[in-house]
Order: structure tokens, then sequence, then C-alpha cells
């Protein structure tokens, strides 16, 4: 990773993101399509035109979980596509344990519906598909942004009990999200919760197809575990690869704290870090403006 560790603040960028949403699609209007991979019904959504950017979400997020805000900025200059794992949401199936199989998933997701190439996005536990897929198939990835994860390996800090605790509650309200995804010390980081919560709920039925049981959560933890544990050595392969990254963080996430990724500060040879302030596991939904803008530029002025 070259030495660029960028303690960002909400005025940087030219000050405060006031720029007007132009796209006339919408997220919290898009309409959930479907595609078969493997017998499985897959259920996606896509907003936006032009270089497409595939979203992978968290551990037991859906389509309807994503702030609806952030989607439609990054959507004002791609073509944004989010979508369901088999077994989640509004896919069927059963959700792959196998990091492998995960990153094939993703590819023959894209494969059928016609994307050869994209940047794709990964919000904490879709961050570790997304490496996956960015090591396993470089040929297809122009861009990669790791929001709120890890690298793989175990050389990183413990995730708090209290986030544990919220996190496998099988329903979260908003204290629970600020949490989960924010900083619960900071009034302006609370602020930002329930605003984003409102956005997300806006859309009917949004808990129902969020996995609520533990036996659901096991998948999860699965992958996560041999994440860690890094036995196919994507660590190493992560410092040899020549895909540009974008890691963007919150400086208080009690999950992955942003401290995991400095031991590879130099040796990741096209990423660069981003620590928003006041902010924890959900850095995109408390800054939606500017974490697109962050994200925008570095698309459109890192070459693939």
């Amino acid at each position: 990773m070259r030495s660029l560790v960028i303690m960002a603040c909400c005025l940087l960028l030219n000050g405060t993101v006031t720029s007007q949403v132009v796209t006339t699609q919408t997220a919290a209007a898009s309409a959930t399509q479907y595609v078969e991979i493997d017998g499985n019904k897959i259920g996606y959504r896509t907003i936006g035109s032009g270089r497409p950017l595939i979203l992978l979400t968290r551990l037991r997020g859906t389509l309807d979980t994503w702030d609806p805000l952030f989607l439609d900025h990054l959507a004002q200059t791609h073509r944004v596509i989010t979508l369901d794992y088999p077994g989640t949401g509004y896919s069927s199936g059963t959700l792959p344990t196998d990091l492998g199989q995960l990153a094939a998933f993703v590819k023959a997701f894209t494969t059928k519906i016609g994307v050869t190439r994209f940047a794709v996005l990964g919000w904490s536990w879709g961050g570790i598909v997304s490496q996956a897929v960015m090591l396993r198939y470089p040929e297809a990835i122009s861009h990669a942004v790791l929001v709120g994860t890890a690298p793989p390996g175990p050389e990183r800090a413990e995730i708090q009990q209290v986030w544990l605790e919220r996190a496998l509650k099988p329903i979260n309200d908003l204290d629970d999200e600020e949490i989960l995804f924010f900083e619960p010390k900071s009034e302006s980081s609370r602020r930002a919760a329930k605003m984003s919560r409102d956005r997300i709920y806006a859309r009917p039925d949004v808990v129902s197809k969020i996995p609520s049981k533990p036996s659901e959560f096991q998948a999860f933890f699965n992958v996560a575990d041999a994440f860690r544990v890094d036995t196919l050595g994507l660590r190493g392969q992560l410092t040899k690869s020549s895909v540009p990254i974008l890691i963007l963080c919150g400086d208080n996430d009690p999950s992955v704290p942003a401290t995991n990724w400095y031991p590879l500060i130099g040796q990741i040879p096209r990423a660069q870090i981003v620590v928003l302030p006041q902010s924890g596991h959900g850095p995109q939904h408390q800054y939606p403006e500017l974490s697109a803008k962050y994200i925008v530029a570095f698309l459109q002025n890192v070459g693939d």
C-alpha cells in the first residue's frame, strides 16, 4: 500500500458535499429483478448508467439495507448493481460456506447480466467476498473498494463484545444501529444514524428479508473464520495485486478497526486508505455524499 493514509474530515474535498442527484432512476424506487444461477433465483437491482459497479453487502445485509442516498450518488456516474447472495434477502438457495464458491457465484452473476469487467465494492463481510473475487478473477476487476472490512489473516484486532451482542439480535432497532454502524458517542453520528435508517426503512417490509436466525448466521461465520485463518494465502496475494484498491473506514469501528490495515501500508502496490471521523462500521451511511464523492473520484482518476 502506498503510504497514503488520509485522516479525512467532513469538509474535505472543497467543503461540504452539496451536489444534487441528477439521475431520474433512484434506489428507493428501483425494482427487484431476477436471474437464475445454479438453479437459484437471484435478486438484484440496478440504477444509473456508465461503467458497472457491483456492490456486495454485509453479514445479514440485503438489497434493502443499503442507504439509498449513497447509491443514488454513486449512480450519478456509474451503473450501480446490488445483489443478494444465495439464500439471503430476495434470493433462493443456500449461502455457500466456501469463499471460492462465493467468488465464483459473483463472477457467474456478472456474466449472467452481461457484465465482463467491473469495479467491485464490498462492505464488511462483503469486503471479504470482494477480496476473493478480486484475487481470483483479477482480469475482470477494474477497481476494488473495501468499506468497513479487514484484510485476510489472523493479525487483526478482536471484535468488541458489545458489537457482537447487537449484531446477532434477531431484529435491530435504532439504538442497535448506532452501535453497529455509527459512533454512539457523537451527537452528529447519532443524527446521521436516524436519517440513514429513515431512508432505508422508507421502503416497505425491510425487516422480513433480513436473516434473523442463528442457523442462518453460521454460513457467514464459516466464511469469515476461513478468511481469518487464511489457508488460501490471500494476504500474500493481496500484496502482489495490481488492482487499484480504495479502503474506506470509520475511525471508531468496533468490528474491524482501520488499524487492521496499518501493517500493510507500503505493501499493497495500488492501495490507499481513507478514514472518516466520528464514524463506525458503516461510514458510507453516515457520510453518504462524501463517501460517494471519494469513491467516484477514485474510480475516475485512478487508472486500471
